[in-house]
């Protein structure tokens, strides 16, 4: 019987490269596919609800998702129990997000207290990440160099705290922190300990600031564990695929740089609709035909 070896050998050199070029493409991304629970409304009291949405995430073939620190608050203290049934629904709990109306003064991000409460909480859970929202620096088209050095350090605070409980720490933005050329955010990516924070993009805040996304993916990549994208047509937010987000152009970078990240479907109306899987079904079609998963 002739080893694989001898019949690679006999082969002309092109053939070889052809060969292996094409088993390259075929190999699948190592992007993964997750989708946050806000398009559906959601009682926090009531955790059924939280698995009855993952189960229609499942069925839709997500890989994983992302929910509000809130939706888990209440199964802190029954986290054996409530693991197991959210690790029942063959999901990857990528991560909970604390998004807040108010943020402490100083650090303009969760309050300590709260992020250690969450992330004791969540790591018992399973869950893999804490995300954290933040408010904004720009005042008058600046930013005080002493205030953004104190978020930073704040960030910084949060993702050792995370690191001694298993967790991974994620920044995430809204508008503010790419307006005036993504001034706040690209001063977060300098000042912040790498080992410390990463950042999931809310691509959509962020290209209605102005930003170009792809170019901004393209330079930090490295940094971002997750993208959370939606669309929009003008100023409405519609399904993913269905508005003018340069999808395809940001699925061709990721491919190319073979991103091994979350590529998030956020269908969250800023009208405050909760669409549910009459938007998130066809964001899932449109994310499977961009990025072949």
């Amino acid at each position: 019987m002739i080893t694989r070896r001898e019949f690679l050998s006999a082969l002309p050199a092109g053939a070889i490269t052809a060969a292996i070029s094409a088993r390259a493409q075929a190999a699948p991304l190592p992007v993964r596919i997750g989708c946050q629970t806000n398009a559906w409304r959601i009682d926090p009291a009531d955790f059924n609800q939280v698995l009855d949405v993952l189960g229609k995430l499942k069925s839709m073939g997500f890989d994983g998702y992302e929910t509000g620190f809130r939706n888990i608050q209440g199964q802190f203290k029954n986290a054996a129990a409530a693991r197991r049934q959210l690790e029942r629904t063959g999901l990857q709990f990528f991560a909970t997000h604390i998004f807040l109306e108010q943020y402490d003064p100083q650090t303009r991000i969760a309050p300590m207290e709260l992020v250690r409460a969450v992330t004791d909480g969540a790591s018992t859970l399973g869950a893999q990440r804490l995300i954290l929202s933040g408010g904004g620096l720009l005042q008058e088209g600046k930013i005080d160099p002493d205030a953004l050095r104190r978020k930073a350090d704040g960030l910084n605070a949060a993702g050792r705290y995370c690191r001694s409980k298993g967790l991974k720490l994620a920044y995430h933005n809204h508008g503010p922190e790419f307006a005036r050329n993504g001034l706040e955010i690209e001063g977060l990516y300098r000042l912040t300990d790498s080992a410390l924070v990463d950042f999931v993009v809310d691509c959509g805040w962020a290209s209605r600031s102005g930003a170009d996304v792809t170019a901004f993916f393209k330079r930090h990549h490295r940094r971002i564990v997750g993208l959370h994208i939606r669309d929009f047509k003008a100023d409405t937010q519609v399904p993913l695929g269905q508005g003018d987000f340069p999808l395809a152009t940001l699925a061709a970078e990721i491919k190319r740089v073979k991103w091994p990240g979350w590529a998030i479907n956020e269908e969250e109306r800023l009208s405050g609709e909760k669409p549910g899987e009459s938007a998130v079904a066809p964001a899932r079609e449109s994310l499977r035909r961009a990025l072949g998963r």
